[in-house]
């Protein structure tokens, strides 16, 4: 007798996504589908207010040697140049797999109303890429992190440019 594990896909699976939703995520899917036909990752995203699209860009990390160049945060530049402001408030990011945290964070910073995607970490594991991964080392204390040494050196002045932050009637909330 063997066990069957659940399919991660419809654990938690939310309501029906609307017509737009659909609609935009397969048009983020069809950019990672065409993307990997001109050499680059499977990976798509489309910003979108409403039903009207603001920006949509492919996975670009091994075109540009660019580990950022992320298809989510590629289209976060497009549509915030585009907007002609740093936040995203009332956009929609549609990717056509789960973010990563950078991405992940990104969306957060741009202040977007909503992030959809289609396909998902264990997915981008199945692919060969860190997602799932990384993840699972954000989940855990920096001290048992396996990849990259995070830790804080307390130096004099660190909190200065806080200081001059607060002080100056020049600065941009964020």
């Amino acid at each position: 007798m063997t066990s069957r594990q659940p399919d991660h896909r419809t654990a938690g699976t939310p309501a029906a996504a609307t017509r737009t939703t659909r609609a935009l995520l397969e048009r983020a899917v069809a950019l990672a589908e065409s993307n990997v036909a001109e050499g680059g990752g499977p990976f798509g995203a489309v910003i979108a207010v409403g039903d009207r699209v603001v920006a949509e860009a492919g996975n670009r990390v091994t075109r540009d040697l660019d580990p950022t160049a992320h298809a989510e945060v590629t289209a976060i530049r497009a549509a915030c140049r585009e907007r002609g402001d740093f936040r995203l408030d009332g956009a929609v990011l549609y990717s056509s797999c789960e973010p990563c945290p950078m991405c992940l964070a990104a969306a957060l910073w741009a202040r977007l109303d909503a992030v959809h995607f289609a396909a998902d970490r264990h997915d981008a594991a199945r692919g060969g890429f860190d997602d799932l991964a990384f993840y699972e080392e954000l989940a855990r204390p920096r001290e048992g992190w396996s990849r990259t040494v995070v830790r804080q050196v307390l130096v004099a002045g660190a909190v200065r440019p806080f200081d001059a932050w607060l002080a100056t009637d020049r600065r941009t909330e964020y």
